[in-house]
């Protein structure tokens, strides 16, 4: 009998992994299930095994009733529901995947960075033990950046006797002759540009200001442009770090760098102080700045027309380049190894996959870790990120994002 596979959230993630799983054998049924029922629908409308319903994931209830007798939920809703769908995948005793991982911790209470890494270790630990009463099996980060950034840095690290450094690198260059700062949510990407960043520094974690300590490097995806990424709030970091010694070697620092179009939209805004959540009163008025601000960017294009239509009106640039820099040494000298990722560009996901780049390797990334899942190569249970796969689980990952045209190829340095 194939496997019931439940994916929450119908936008640039969800609807590229639903249609992946729509064309695996090994899957019987997608249930699609989002609060915006148009999205829902016109997904569902696109595949042969989807049912579409409306989940409210407010309603941790309704999220179990949907999750009935499905075989996986994969989470692709927003960070603020992710305890929601995870408690729910417990008492529905089902497998449980995220694209991220949100915070356990209610923001209202705490939403500081140092909370949010001590969560990740609750995450590990305490859900970990749920899931492994269950013999169910939980992984989060599984997208490109965190997902598919992690499973190369894997396969560079192998490399290398000890590791030190860790750099992980993704410059983000697609701009349209349209106003789209942004290609997925806005709102979790200003939020992630609102926040501190993190970092793995001397065996420990460390908060840095974001939008700090530039970092500068050359690109052959980008015809040997030099960019900027800076420092930026992401996950990466804090997984290397809590998994340092038992995947990665024994590495001390670990870095996430984040450069682009979005950033260079984003960093005057954090400069004049539009990017606070806080309450501020302005000629008599109550307002939430990072609200307003919100307020009059457009959403992520996730219909096919819209997508159409920017491609129309025409692309101003297509540079990118996601990188993995592994630091350490081999048979006593000092090596850097890459791993260079490369991925369709815009024109050519659309005409074949009818999706933006943004939709296709994220959407891509996080279906490969779901085809692990469909094709039981898991043997692990408990609650994991997406960088502690086993070697023969990165390779066949990494096997399989080549059939779908998302390569990893090494580079040697010797320092």
């Amino acid at each position: 009998m194939g496997k019931k596979v439940l994916v929450l959230g119908s936008g640039a993630q969800g609807t590229a992994a639903a249609r992946r799983l729509d064309q695996h054998p090994a899957v019987d049924q997608v249930i699609c299930a989002d609060y915006d029922k148009k999205a829902v629908d016109e997904l569902v409308a696109t595949m042969e095994k989807g049912v579409g319903i409306q989940v409210n994931a407010k309603d941790v209830s309704a999220i179990v009733e949907a999750a009935q007798g499905v075989d996986l939920l994969l989470n692709a809703l927003p960070y603020e529901f992710a305890k929601n769908v995870l408690d729910a995948a417990i008492e529905a005793k089902t497998n449980y995947q995220d694209f991220a991982a949100g915070e356990l911790t209610d923001p209202a209470i705490d939403d500081s960075q140092e909370k949010w890494i001590e969560d990740i270790g609750r995450m590990y630990n305490e859900y970990g033990q749920k899931f492994r009463e269950n013999g169910k099996l939980a992984i989060i980060g599984t997208g490109s950046a965190p997902g598919l950034i992690l499973v190369a840095a894997r396969r560079a690290v192998r490399e290398l006797d000890t590791c030190d450094t860790v750099n992980m690198i993704v410059y983000e260059g697609l701009e349209a002759e349209r106003f789209m700062p942004f290609w997925w949510s806005p709102d979790v990407a200003l939020s992630d540009m609102s926040e501190d960043g993190v970092a793995w520094i001397n065996g420990e974690f460390v908060v840095t200001e974001g939008f700090s300590d530039p970092f500068y490097r050359e690109y052959p995806e980008m015809e040997g442009k030099v960019a900027m990424c800076v420092e930026h709030s992401h996950d990466e970091p804090v997984y290397v770090g809590y998994n340092a010694d038992t995947f990665f070697k024994g590495c001390r620092n670990a870095y996430f760098k984040y450069g682009g179009v979005g950033i260079d939209f984003a960093y005057p805004l954090k400069r004049a102080g539009l990017l606070s959540k806080q309450k501020e009163v302005i000629n008599g008025r109550e307002v939430i700045p990072f609200e307003t601000v919100l307020a009059h960017i457009p959403a992520a294009p996730k219909y096919h027309e819209e997508i159409q239509e920017i491609l129309d009106e025409g692309i101003k640039s297509e540079a990118g380049a996601t990188v993995v820099e592994c630091i350490g040494k081999k048979d006593g000298k000092d090596l850097q190894v890459e791993a260079h990722l490369g991925t369709p560009g815009i024109y050519e996901c659309f005409e074949k996959f009818g999706l933006t780049c943004e939709q296709y390797i994220t959407g891509q990334g996080g279906y490969l870790f779901s085809k692990l899942f469909v094709e039981d190569k898991y043997e692990q249970t408990g609650l994991i990120s997406s960088d502690m796969l086993s070697e023969e689980q990165v390779d066949y990952y990494l096997q399989c994002a080549d059939e779908l045209d998302i390569t990893c190829d090494l580079v040697f340095k010797e320092l």
